[in-house]
């Protein structure tokens, strides 16, 4: 642990943050193995066919892959000379719970903006349409001779 900001008679404990090795949610941290999940989600591929896919270099393609084996968010089977991934499922499932409570809060934000987007256009329109009414002139009592 460091303090930082002495200087400014401030102290800050900084804590070392855990390495993208330790387990899933720091695993998929990293960009390219959120899209190495997503280009083996549907299928089991090599390596050579991820590369392909996605354009990376094949020794950045083998160390992601490590790392999402390591923390078990992917299966490798050997064909012959060929080691195929695929994602472990099971694995993915507390990612996307997690993720889910996000989605329900956005959905609520979401929702919240919408009725307050209707409610407001209500009003304008029925503001627009009072406005368009023709006014009477209301003279109680008064003639013009």
């Amino acid at each position: 642990m460091y303090l930082t900001y002495s200087h400014m008679g401030m102290y800050v404990d900084v804590v070392a943050r855990a390495a993208t090795t330790s387990d899933a949610f720091n695993a998929v941290a990293e960009p390219r193995r959120r899209a190495i999940l997503a280009c083996i989600a549907l299928q089991e591929r090599p390596v050579g066919e991820i590369v392909e896919s996605l354009g990376f270099e094949q020794p950045s393609v083998s160390k992601h892959l490590r790392v999402l084996l390591d923390v078990g968010l992917v299966h490798v089977r050997r064909d012959g000379r060929q080691m195929l991934y695929r994602t472990n499922a099971e694995a993915i499932r507390p990612l996307h719970e997690w993720a889910g409570t996000f989605a329900r809060y956005w959905r609520h934000q979401l929702n919240r903006v919408k009725e307050r987007a209707e409610e407001k256009a209500r009003k304008e329109e029925l503001q627009q349409s009072s406005n368009l009414r023709p006014r009477r002139n209301h003279d109680h009592g008064s003639s013009k001779n």
